[in-house]
């Protein structure tokens, strides 16, 4: 594990299908969309098969990213587009970022939950939930933090993502914050800052607690999940001062160059097979309301659920980012 720092790392990952697909720049090919994502690799590569088994006539090339190397990138683009989808990232940043962004309606839009339709020109893609990952190894029973207050006491190892690159570690600052005000809530972010370790990879950080090398880290409920029913010493924490249950999204870029691709992928990305296998291979819950539900997971009416302000979430994001930039600075992080 990195000591604490910032670690800024950019992954880019282009996946063929089909031995005719070109992703040269500037390379024109019909029939085929292009896809700039922060799902994990092996999520991809899974996914990439389930698309060319539905639709071999259409070539998928996909771009991989971090959540905010996404939205430069479509930035960078905006006067002459390259891709045509934005596939999986945090929903504040689609939201600060609307006017990228065009509004498609998928095939299954009455299916899907009406409280996960927060977006300006996104849709929900998965429900995602913040919690604490903890190692019972290492921590007692009384040692286990309940609350994000409690994180500050940790004394074996805390780790959480990089919130300038993670859009779901955007979300655990916005999370405390939406709990007890930017005063209050700074004060517990410093706190914890103090004995946290930041890693370059949002999907690593689950890792750490489940090898051991910490005690707790702060991640989404599906990445926890996966450790738990992969019989890692490991249990979920879903903090008692409140927890956010929020969509990640999916979005058409507006002008990209394969419109109607693009549709395309949006109806099979929110279609109930892909939902259903979104909930068997992450352990994620799904915003179509004929999807099943992952095994193992509390109903999300037994958990401290806050409301959750998207449109204040990602109008403040970038002040947010920078007063945390300052605290990491101050304590010389």
């Amino acid at each position: 594990m990195k000591k604490k720092g910032v670690v800024l790392l950019t992954v880019l990952l282009v996946l063929i299908l089909g031995s005719s697909v070109l992703f040269a720049a500037g390379v024109k090919e019909e029939n085929k969309v292009v896809a700039y994502s922060a799902h994990d690799e092996p999520i991809l590569e899974a996914m990439a098969g389930m698309w060319e088994k539905d639709h071999p006539d259409i070539k998928l090339e996909i771009i991989r990213l971090g959540s905010g190397e996404v939205i430069s990138r479509v930035r960078a683009e905006k006067d002459r587009p390259q891709g045509d989808v934005i596939w999986s990232i945090g929903g504040e940043a689609l939201e600060q970022n609307s006017d990228l962004l065009e509004m498609y309606y998928p095939k299954d839009w009455d299916k899907i939950d009406d409280v996960f339709k927060v977006g300006t020109n996104w849709l929900p893609y998965t429900a995602i939930v913040m919690v604490f990952i903890v190692n019972t190894d290492l921590l007692s029973p009384a040692e286990i933090p309940q609350t994000w207050v409690d994180l500050a006491k940790v004394k074996k190892g805390l780790v959480m993502a990089n919130p300038i690159a993670s859009g779901s570690a955007y979300m655990q600052l916005a999370n405390v914050l939406t709990i007890y005000g930017e005063q209050k809530g700074w004060e517990h972010i410093e706190n914890f800052l103090k004995v946290v370790e930041i890693s370059a990879s949002s999907g690593a950080v689950p890792r750490f607690v489940a090898d051991g090398e910490a005690a707790v880290s702060i991640t989404l409920e599906d990445n926890a999940q996966r450790y738990v029913l992969g019989g890692a010493p490991v249990k979920i924490v879903y903090p008692k001062d409140g927890v956010v249950a929020a969509p990640d999204g999916i979005a058409k870029i507006k002008g990209g160059p394969n419109s109607k691709n693009a549709e395309i992928f949006l109806d099979w990305a929110t279609s109930t097979p892909v939902q259903n296998f979104l909930v068997e291979r992450m352990g994620r819950r799904p915003v179509h309301t004929g999807a099943k539900s992952p095994e193992g997971l509390p109903p999300l009416s037994t958990i401290n659920v806050v409301d959750y302000d998207f449109g204040w979430s990602a109008a403040n994001r970038d002040r947010f980012l920078g007063v945390y930039t300052e605290l990491m600075m101050k304590l010389g992080l």
